[in-house]
């Protein structure tokens, strides 16, 4: 008698530009699931209703069925090392890239937003203001993302005690600004998504 094997799930149309790495065991890395989960708390920090954007986001690129609900949204984000409830889960191929897609989907909304940000930084820079001094919308995300990164990420981890001063956490939030201005361009995807592999293709 034929036995059938059950169905191999389909793989989100969105998803199949972004190519597979070869990676050990055909898994993200400890680096991508780190700095996949960093950008997403940075667009946080960005968007008031940032946790309800990238569930919204979620259906409106048809990847439902990656990211059902907002359970399967955390525990993929808990798959970052770096946070208090962190996952033994694995990450799988086709859940970072639905996290990217989603990332530079965000991204590309907050376009606007993210180049003022970047360029209020450069003024202040020019004037030497440090960052205490700041004021308006660069002081808001830099005092969110420092709330955000501390309440979330584990202070026992010692990736996280290199972020134990509000000079540090600054200095990662305005890199993260960075990196999702480049998520806004042209082939973001997979711009975004090939550098979160440097280094870890074997």
């Amino acid at each position: 008698m034929q036995v059938s094997s059950p169905p191999t799930p389909s793989v989100p149309a969105i998803l199949l530009p972004l190519p597979d790495p070869n990676v050990p065991e055909g898994v993200c890395p400890r680096r991508t699931r780190q700095e996949i989960d960093l950008l997403l708390l940075a667009i946080e920090a960005l968007d008031l209703l940032g946790a309800e954007a990238i569930l919204a986001a979620a259906q409106e690129l048809d990847l439902k069925s990656v990211i059902p609900n907002r359970v399967v949204l955390w525990k993929l984000r808990a798959t970052n090392p770096l946070r208090r409830n962190s996952q033994r889960r694995p990450l799988s191929l086709t859940e970072g890239k639905a996290l990217v897609v989603i990332t530079c989907h965000l991204a590309r909304r907050l376009t606007v937003r993210v180049r003022q940000l970047l360029f209020a930084h450069e003024q202040y820079v020019e004037k030497e203001v440090t960052p205490e001094q700041y004021i308006g919308g660069l002081a808001n995300y830099l005092e969110r993302f420092r709330a955000h990164f501390r309440s979330r990420m584990n202070p026992k981890r010692s990736a996280v005690v290199v972020y134990n001063s509000d000079e540090k956490l600054n200095e990662l939030a305005l890199s993260l600004l960075s990196q999702l201005l480049f998520c806004t361009g042209t082939a973001g995807n997979q711009r975004l998504w090939s550098s979160l592999f440097d280094g870890e293709v074997v």
